[in-house]
């Protein structure tokens, strides 16, 4: 067992669940429950739910479940020991000694510690001989030595082992090197080199203050222009946003979304210290929901060049679907946040604000690019722009701001109102339709378990699978009746094997005189705990009586008798005729 259960018990009693879910959502009361957006996917509609009563949480939009250690290591990207140890911390309670595997959480730490010493030794090279060309740069970039100190910018030489050497001299081994990305095995495996050389180097640091991952530019026209640290043990590319941390202290519920680096530096140079990037990749829902937690607008300040357009375009339903507002920064005569700035020289920060002022919501943003590809003079040109702009008016949800742009643009094109609206209208109904058939569609699969990833065997054995199931979910809330219903079934007599070790690990605990959920999340998988809070979430109210266990204990034992597919095949005549006769039998 990970911990002590008189350690995880304690835990668990002072991180109650709907305190800690409400640092991070807001909640509402819905009955015995508390309601909200869901913080891991993207929803207009709460289908998040707390339950303080056993402790638990359960979305019933993307199927993520689990108990308070759960929700950190989901929230906080932490495994399971550092989710304990985050609590722990909060909730002022030692840590038990040597009673735990806690060996990914030293690796942690000391991708955490190689991460910062590596920081420290790239600003220090930066600041010697050896980085005069990447300090010439950031000079060229107009970037004060305040503001390089502030990021803590640095430089990779163009020496393929020092950061290496740099590192072990301070007792850091070759693996953890390797782990955090600092480092690359050699092809010959004989040995390790630096995976960042001849770049000026941006240290990514996380919202409590760790360097998590670097990105590095190239001094020289090689490939690729950036470079971005891999996936590591502290740090997911897709689940992070340079400068937030930095963001989140601005006092502003606005942040200022750029496309790169130096943009983001630049920006917060001018005194803009609300600006985020993404890492090297196109905006995730991930990093949307993690803007959510800290703005309620997101100003989009994407290059004006066509790639940058694109990626803008991908942008705005991102963040709509995570249900932030939107705005979209247009800079004249095409140039980047950063270039802009430094051409207006001290006046670079008022210019700056002023067009972030005159900056339209994503509505006019994507009706002005409509503009720009069809010709609105021509008749043709109009009515494909008309058609073109309905669509886009008609995924507005307010009626007011759908009014709105319908007056404004009937106006400008002296066409009707109503047949304008009924044109919307009519869009609106085929998507309503289309998504309605998408939901019921979803509503039956789901229901027949056919795209169940994790438990696979339902939809091969549906019976059996459901009374499996609610009986599991009855022994859970009935621990009392373990004896009974052990004496009635073995585990063998389970057809599905995922629900069969749920029945093994809770009789066990049960007869073992533990509480039946205390450590899920140690002894199973996310997705596996999460089906569990799934199944606990979704338990109807005959799951509580003992008529209703005594006729799943009776399905589960007439299903387990059954012969497979390949035993009937190979009966004689004669076995498939007894066989045939108990059934007719038993449904007399």
């Amino acid at each position: 067992m990970a911990f002590p259960e008189s350690f995880l018990q304690e835990l668990k009693m002072r991180n109650d669940i709907t305190e800690i879910v409400s640092s991070y959502v807001s909640l509402k009361r819905r009955g015995r429950n508390m309601v909200g957006l869901c913080p891991f996917h993207g929803e207009k509609t709460p289908s998040f739910n707390v339950y303080t009563e056993n402790g638990s949480f359960y979305c019933f939009g993307c199927g993520v479940g689990g108990d308070v250690i759960t929700f950190i290591m989901k929230i906080e990207n932490l495994d399971y020991v550092d989710a304990v140890k985050f609590l722990a911390q909060r909730a002022g309670m030692e840590m038990p000694e040597n009673s735990y595997d806690d060996s990914m959480s030293k690796l942690r730490t000391r991708v955490f510690e190689a991460n910062r010493e590596a920081a420290r030794y790239y600003y220090s090279v930066l600041c010697s001989p050896k980085g005069k060309s990447g300090l010439d740069y950031f000079h060229s970039r107009a970037l004060s030595d305040r503001t390089i100190r502030h990021f803590g910018l640095g430089f990779a030489d163009d020496d393929w082992t020092s950061l290496c050497n740099h590192l072990r001299s301070k007792g850091f081994k070759d693996n953890e090197l390797v782990a955090a990305n600092l480092a690359v095995k050699r092809k010959n495996g004989n040995g390790i080199y630096d995976r960042f050389t001849n770049r000026v180097m941006f240290p990514i640091i996380d919202l409590r203050g760790n360097v998590i991952a670097f990105g590095g530019r190239i001094m020289t026209d090689e490939k690729p222009k950036y470079l971005n640290t891999s996936d590591t043990p502290v740090f997911k590319k897709s689940a992070n946003l340079f400068s937030l941390n930095n963001a989140k202290n601005s006092g502003s519920r606005t942040l200022i979304l750029c496309e790169g680096y130096m943009d983001v530096i630049s920006v917060n140079q001018a005194g803009f210290t609300n600006a985020v990037a993404t890492l090297g990749t196109a905006l995730t829902s991930e990093q949307a929901l993690l803007m959510k937690r800290y703005a309620d607008e997101v100003i989009i300040c994407y290059d004006a060049d066509e790639a940058g357009q694109k990626a803008t375009a991908r942008a705005i339903p991102i963040l709509r679907n995570a249900g932030l507002l939107i705005r979209v920064l247009t800079i004249p005569n095409g140039k980047d946040p950063d270039e802009f700035i430094r051409s207006h020289g001290a006046d670079g920060p008022a210019a700056f604000k002023a067009v972030i002022e005159k900056s339209g919501n994503d509505v006019e943003y994507r009706l002005q690019k409509l503009k720009q590809i069809h010709n609105v003079e021509t008749t043709d040109g109009k009515v494909a722009y008309l058609e073109a702009a309905s669509k886009v008016i008609a995924e507005i949800s307010s009626p007011i701001e759908r009014d709105v742009y319908s007056t404004k643009i009937c106006s400008e094109f002296g066409i009707d109102k109503n047949a304008f609206n009924r044109q919307i209208m009519n869009i609106s109904k085929s998507r309503y339709r289309e998504s309605t058939k998408k939901e019921v569609r979803k509503i039956q699969t789901d229901l027949s378990g056919r795209n169940d990833k994790i438990n696979t065997e339902h939809y091969k054995k549906p019976r059996s699978s459901s009374a499996e199931e609610a009986l599991v979910v009855y022994l859970i809330n009935n621990p009392d009746s373990a004896e009974e219903i052990s004496s009635e079934l073995k585990p063998e007599q389970f057809q599905n094997s995922l629900i069969r070790r749920y029945y093994e690990y809770f009789l066990n605990r049960i007869q073992s005189g533990y509480e039946p959920l205390t450590n899920i999340a140690a002894d199973f998988s996310q997705d596996e705990a999460s089906k569990l809070y799934q199944l606990l979430s979704q338990s109807v109210k005959a799951a509580s009586t003992h008529s209703a266990m005594m006729e799943y204990i009776k399905v589960i034992s007439e299903e387990s008798q059954k012969p497979s597919s390949d035993d009937v095949a190979s009966m004689s005549p004669q076995q498939l005729n007894d066989y045939l006769n108990r059934i007719r039998k038993n449904k007399q």
